[in-house]
């Protein structure tokens, strides 16, 4: 288990699952404790008994069963179940949620922004004074979530929206897929030298054993190809794109080349 501070928080890094990141949230000073999806309800009881932590939110990003299986077996009295408005399908919502509410957790304020598009309803969780951002399957190391519901639109404004967040913001996502999202970077941005340190850096960690996530937003801004789009010519070109497109359509371009390529992750 990873654990790291996180302004006033603290967040514990629970990986379950085949390659889940699970996440505990918690704040010293108030004792709340959120966990950030359920992948597995066995793995966050084990951490939370650990650590003597009390569970009181659970914040779900969207309706998959590895983001949500644990919900109900979570939800004991007092736990409040926080979730995207926008989807029908979380277990046991109290508190829908929509692009820009707030919320306070413990001492912080949490901000919901709209990352649709992996799913409908897909939601991230921002803590901007802990430079903090929960992403689920949005955004990714090097990548992003398949495009299961939305729309090229719908996805690229969603990656924008998070792009927009200062680089010293520290990225959690939901899967350990870095590696394999390497490979497909590199295929599509090869004279990209910020990215070829950083597959090699990659490539390092995961030959230890170590996690690569989390990131910092200023790394992907520079390496991942699904938010650099419309800032790399290597990019467009390699994926076919011409120069009148817009960052959607290229955007999309880029989606299908990773969806058809040879060890694509979801």
């Amino acid at each position: 288990m990873m654990s790291a501070s996180a302004g006033s928080l603290e967040v514990a890094q629970i990986p379950c699952l085949s390659d889940n990141y699970g996440y505990l949230i918690h704040d010293p000073k108030t004792g709340q404790t959120a966990a950030v999806d359920t992948p597995s309800a066995a793995a966050y009881a084990r951490e939370l008994a650990n650590r003597g932590w009390k569970l009181t939110h659970i914040l779900n990003t969207h309706h998959h069963d590895d983001h949500v299986g644990g919900n109900m077996e979570l939800k004991t009295e007092g736990v409040k179940v926080y979730g995207p408005a926008a989807d029908g399908n979380i277990p046991g919502m109290d508190i829908p949620l929509q692009d820009g509410d707030t919320f306070s957790f413990g001492g912080a304020d949490a901000i919901v922004i709209d990352v649709g598009g992996h799913t409908s309803g897909h939601i991230a969780f921002y803590f901007p004074e802990e430079k903090t951002a929960f992403t689920g399957d949005s955004l990714f190391s090097l990548g992003c979530g398949r495009m299961f519901e939305g729309t090229p639109k719908q996805n690229w404004a969603s990656l924008q929206r998070l792009r927009n967040l200062p680089d010293d913001t520290t990225i959690y996502c939901a899967h350990e897929y870095t590696e394999s999202n390497a490979r497909f970077a590199m295929s599509v941005e090869p004279g990209n030298p910020d990215l070829v340190r950083r597959t090699e850096e990659i490539e390092a960690k995961r030959a230890r054993g170590e996690p690569t996530v989390p990131s910092l937003l200023g790394e992907e801004k520079l390496t991942n190809p699904f938010l650099r789009g419309d800032v790399s010519p290597e990019i467009r070109k390699n994926v076919g794109a011409s120069d009148d497109e817009d960052g959607a359509a290229i955007f999309h371009k880029i989606r299908l080349g990773k969806d058809i390529s040879a060890d694509d992750v979801p």
